[in-house]
């Protein structure tokens, strides 16, 4: 593998902390990139759960910001207690991943992006399922999607009714992505056995929960404690505008094969396809109007078509060409 991609094409190696340096429990790493009008809630977020230097690693890997000093944004909020760490060029976010997970030094990672936030309890409440369940590879938690100021929009999938171990994990995550990454903590020991984020932009996260679900039992509770932030300028917005975001799934779709079981694999992607065929057309709504792209909004139904033929995704074929027609003989672009 070059170490110069900015996709690797296989999953970086992680190797393990040095015998030498002292672990805390946590390291709480924050890849960020042009997203400092939302660095600072994020860090307050963990910092209001700060358990001190022995037990946390909070640390802000920077990938060439040019909205801000994120430097002194960092020093301004942390006061000391936050580590900074600015790549020497510009990377790329799986690369700027990569950085974080060498970087940690604790035993539980928690790699929250620079525009998200933990929820109140989330270390602890974390912790403590990984005590419960000292087999799961990873913890996560329910989550909600908060906009731009920071307001609740929606809440996220629940998986469990109650805390515990998830069963038929591998199967149910395969098939759609259920998560999102503030609301994952994973043992740096399991990266270290299946490498670091690989192969796409969009999707990254989930090639790597199906990864781990499919060597890891996986621990779940359905308490909210983590918001992903939707807003117009992070990296699924402006994949959602030039459709890789179809690209690069139906690659995920792919490599995640060799992970499940061989008689599964078949139904399994037909049912991956399906699902995210849907979600797709679906979304196609979104581009035409948030995004006002009609172009991108019509090829994107006719991407999601090409991924699963099925009512809902020809239905949105349909719609989004008829009001690219009209729009045309109004007039519009």
């Amino acid at each position: 593998m070059k170490m110069n991609e900015r996709i690797p094409s296989e999953p970086p190696l992680i190797p393990p902390v040095a015998p030498e340096v002292s672990r805390p429990l946590w390291s709480v790493m924050i890849p960020t990139y042009n997203c400092s009008q939302y660095l600072a809630a994020t860090l307050q977020s963990v910092l209001m759960q700060d358990p001190g230097p022995a037990l946390m690693q909070i640390e802000v890997v920077d990938d060439g910001s040019t909205d801000a000093d994120v430097a002194a944004l960092v020093a301004s909020i942390g006061k000391g207690r936050v580590e900074f760490y600015q790549q020497p060029e510009n990377r790329g976010s799986l690369r700027n991943f990569e950085t974080c997970l060498n970087r940690a030094r604790g035993k539980l990672i928690h790699l929250l992006h620079g525009d998200d936030m933990a929820g109140d309890g989330l270390y602890a409440v974390t912790a403590a399922l990984f005590e419960q369940y000292p087999e799961a590879g990873a913890v996560c938690t329910g989550y909600s999607y908060i906009d731009e100021a920071g307001n609740f929009m929606w809440a996220g999938n629940t998986l469990l009714p109650t805390p515990g171990i998830i069963n038929n994990w591998l199967p149910a995550i395969a098939t759609e992505q259920k998560l999102q990454p503030p609301a994952v903590v994973v043992k740096r020991a399991v990266y270290e056995h299946l490498g670091g984020f690989f192969g796409i932009h969009y999707g990254e996260d989930w090639e790597m929960w199906v990864r781990i679900a499919a060597h890891y039992p996986v621990a779940y509770t359905p308490q909210n404690l983590a918001a992903y932030r939707v807003h117009t300028t992070n990296i699924t917005s402006r994949y959602f505008q030039s459709c890789q975001h179809i690209k690069d799934i139906a690659t995920v779709i792919n490599i995640i094969q060799p992970y499940l079981p061989a008689q599964q694999q078949r139904q399994l992607k037909r049912k991956a396809q399906h699902n995210w065929s849907l979600y797709f057309a679906h979304t196609s709504d979104m581009a035409y109007h948030k995004y006002n792209s009609p172009r991108q909004a019509l090829e994107q139904a006719l991407q999601s078509f090409k991924m699963h033929q099925n009512k809902v995704t020809a239905y949105f074929v349909c719609k989004i060409f008829l009001k690219v027609l009209i729009r045309y003989k109004q007039g519009g672009k």
